[in-house]
């Protein structure tokens, strides 16, 4: 049963030919399906890759999503198209992971109490026990699971096991551990971390250490999804801010720690809404 606001998306890259466009959206016209909102993108015009995201509204469509699959299968099929649909009424689980750092976590939870980021947070899950106070303040349960370096895959295993289906996907608010191999191929290109650095500039460790040292101008924060290869993954949103001579190494970590806020709450907004299509390691916002 569909609200009169709920919306069906589908998502679709494909190589780039004629006649895509006019094609969904006379499926979408011959099931009664409203268009809301429409945005296509092709990144070479000569036999480039054409890729779209398709709003229409669910209420006067004719098609259950089990039809829809079956019924636009045909086109997908002519055009060799990669798709997915989704339906705004069927919130994202996520699920939050931290470490000792509150500012990320602070600002998605306010965020999502207000009803700016629509997503379900079943649990948020530590390496440390520091801001439970701040999950039980919010209503969400926290569990405190310790990462040993020397039982680091057993850890993180037990991690997975718990999380089991209760998810769609994984937020790293400022978690201060790597994940394992197996925990990233389980949520291919469902896990959003925050880097505190403008990519690809200062991977890894101690970022703002490294732009103090280097006497930069603009510091930035990155939120991409997670891959095996640490902070090389597909980049969703950026933001810098300026700084100078005068700044410390305790005024850039002040300045960096707003961006951090906002580039992560934005990146999850963006892969909520399934505006994100990952493609060769980048990705096409809309």
């Amino acid at each position: 049963m569909s609200t009169d606001n709920s919306t069906i998306t589908l998502l679709i890259s494909c190589p780039d030919r004629p006649g895509i466009v006019a094609s969904i959206s006379q499926f979408i016209f011959e099931h009664q399906g409203n268009i809301i909102q429409s945005d296509q993108h092709t990144t070479n015009h000569h036999n480039g890759t054409f890729f779209m995201r398709i709003s229409f509204a669910e209420d006067s469509f004719t098609l259950s999503p089990v039809e829809l699959k079956q019924a636009f299968a045909p086109i997908a099929d002519v055009f060799h198209i990669h798709w997915s649909v989704h339906y705004s009424r069927q919130r994202k689980r996520a699920a939050i992971f931290v470490s000792k750092f509150d500012h990320c976590l602070t600002d998605l939870l306010w965020r999502w109490k207000s009803g700016e980021l629509a997503m379900d947070i079943p649990f948020i899950i530590s390496n440390h026990e520091n801001l439970e106070p701040l999950a039980h303040m919010y209503g969400i349960p926290y569990y405190h699971f310790p990462i040993r370096r020397e039982h680091r895959r057993d850890d993180e295993q037990r991690i997975l096991d718990f999380i089991g289906d209760s998810v769609d996907f994984l937020i790293l608010a400022r978690y201060m551990q790597i994940l394992e191999p197996f925990i990233v191929h389980a949520y291919p290109n469902r896990i959003i971390n925050i880097h505190h650095s403008f990519l690809p500039a200062f991977v890894g460790a101690k970022p703002y250490e490294q732009a103090f040292e280097r006497g930069v101008k603009l510091i930035g924060a990155t939120a991409h999804y997670v891959t095996e290869s640490l902070d090389e993954g597909p980049i969703i949103a950026q933001d810098v801010i300026h700084c100078n001579h005068r700044d410390t190494l305790e005024d850039l970590i002040r300045k960096g720690r707003d961006v951090e806020r906002r580039v992560l709450a934005e990146a999850v907004r963006l892969h909520t809404e399934d505006r994100v299509l990952v493609y060769a390691n980048k990705t096409i916002v809309f």
